[in-house]
């Protein structure tokens, strides 16, 4: 194995094993050779080893059973949501099965925040929806856009809408930067997004989960145009 440069030893060595792991060089079930072996390999320190092995089992990508060894956790069966954006950073193949995942999602929560919402939680998406058509730039209107989303889970009443739209946006992080096609215009965004919050401010249900299935599938389509 080829040896890892001295500058943030921790964080490369992570990263290394992550992608190992996520590669399948260490299936989920087995057991990662020997830390003395592994750390000759890297050529780092077993304790820096096992700073790696500590944040990876924090990630939960690896579990650790003092005198038995560490073994690759089977993340696909025994883990949660938190680790989207680690699998979107190795894989961009994820991202449209989260893009799925947020249309039906983002349809029910709209659906939902039109049954529920309260008046004051109506004049805020209205007032968050303005701020999408006055953002400065890109990046400043899928800000924008994104607390509108987050205000719609809020208007559910159920916290757990709110905690999946979080894990969802999370996910984009590792290329957010990419997904900025449908926010190019501060005005077309918020005309694209408006019949949403119309449909949720009238109470709606029926309407608000058209337009935002709308919605979702129209800026879903240009954004994984822009990544191709």
């Amino acid at each position: 194995m080829e040896a890892l440069p001295r500058e943030t030893i921790v964080d490369v060595l992570e990263s290394r094993l992550r992608e190992d792991i996520l590669a399948g060089q260490h299936p989920a079930g087995s057991y990662l050779p020997p830390e003395r072996t592994l750390a000759h390999g890297y050529g780092v320190t077993r304790t820096t080893l096992k700073h790696a092995f500590g944040r990876l089992v924090q990630a939960g990508l690896l579990e650790t059973r003092h005198g038995v060894g560490t073994r690759v956790r089977d993340y696909l069966r025994l883990g949660g949501t938190d680790l989207l954006p680690m699998l979107v950073r190795h894989s961009p193949d994820w991202i449209s099965e989260v893009f799925e995942v947020r249309r039906h999602i983002g349809a029910l929560i709209a659906e939902r925040a039109a049954a529920r919402a309260t008046g004051p939680q109506r004049a805020e998406l209205c007032t968050l929806l303005e701020g999408v058509a006055g953002a400065a730039d890109a990046d400043a209107v899928q800000l924008a856009d994104i607390e509108v989303h987050r205000a719609l889970a809020r208007a559910t009443g159920n916290r757990v809408y709110v905690l999946l739209t979080n894990t969802l946006f999370n996910a984009y992080l590792p290329v957010r930067a990419a997904l900025r096609a449908p926010f190019e215009d501060a005005r077309v965004a918020h005309a694209r997004l408006r019949p949403v919050i119309d449909a949720v401010g009238a109470g709606d249900e029926a309407g608000a989960r058209r337009a935002a299935e709308q919605y979702l599938t129209a800026t879903e389509r240009i954004m994984l145009k822009a990544l191709a």
